[in-house]
């Protein structure tokens, strides 16, 4: 099984978002993250970039103006 950590814009430790993901789903300018134990965080943003082999994954949020 793979779990990653979702990071915010930047992959530093305050910018985790979520440890432990095992579903990112992207719906409607969402990224909706889902946890092992079925928690779920929606970020408004996209998705930047993972790495499954590493266990991360960045995600761009999208800050209004």
């Amino acid at each position: 099984m793979c779990l990653s950590t979702v990071y915010k814009n930047r992959m530093e430790p305050e910018a985790v978002a979520m440890r432990n993901v095992m579903k990112i789903e992207c719906k409607e300018g969402l990224v909706i993250l889902t946890d092992l134990m079925e928690r779920q965080v929606a970020i408004e943003g996209t998705l930047e970039s993972a790495n499954l082999v590493d266990g991360y994954v960045i995600v761009r949020e999208h800050i209004p103006a």
